[in-house]
């Protein structure tokens, strides 16, 4: 099995009463939600992140129903290319807000240092803010704490290079 899909089974969260994350803070209707999500702050935050890492992120957001956001997460990881990095230590921030889910997929090298209970940490901190309607907080939360996580074991060396885009990827 690939580790990759170990690291995404542990960092999955549950969607919000009622199904849907979004609409406990807000009537504001899923397509306008994701519309409204400015884009520039997260690019900035992931090439903050970036910075100090030889790992790398990526930010998807899905205007589709996700019933199995692991399983959605771990196929967009493939498509981006995630898996061609050098260090095999990429990490994927998955939405999906028409369904009120989403995910964090890690590449093998991140989920074999990662602490043991940094994607449950993670995730929690994510949907504190999720079920409050803040989909740009945490994403940016998310960024943040695996920017840190990423620094943390895989350092900036001489040479680096950015291998995959820091931009915002949506269907």
């Amino acid at each position: 099995m690939d580790l990759a899909a170990e690291v995404a089974a542990l960092a999955v969260a549950e969607p919000a009463a009622g199904g849907n994350f979004r609409r406990e803070a807000s009537d504001m209707d899923a397509n306008d939600f994701i519309a409204k999500l400015d884009d520039q702050p997260i690019t900035e935050a992931i090439q903050q992140a970036e910075a100090t890492t030889s790992g790398e992120i990526r930010v998807f957001i899905s205007s589709q129903l996700s019933e199995t956001p692991l399983d959605d997460a771990r196929k967009e990881f493939h498509k981006l290319g995630m898996t061609r990095t050098p260090g095999r230590n990429a990490i994927l921030l998955f939405f999906a807000p028409k369904s009120g889910r989403f995910a964090l997929f890690g590449d093998e090298a991140i989920y074999l240092r990662a602490d043991s209970g940094f994607w449950s940490e993670v995730t929690g901190e994510m949907e504190v803010l999720l079920r409050a309607g803040k989909l740009g907080e945490a994403v940016l939360l998310g960024i943040r704490r695996a920017g840190a996580e990423l620094s943390r074991h895989f350092p900036k060396n001489p040479g680096d290079r950015n291998d995959l885009p820091d931009t915002v990827v949506r269907d």
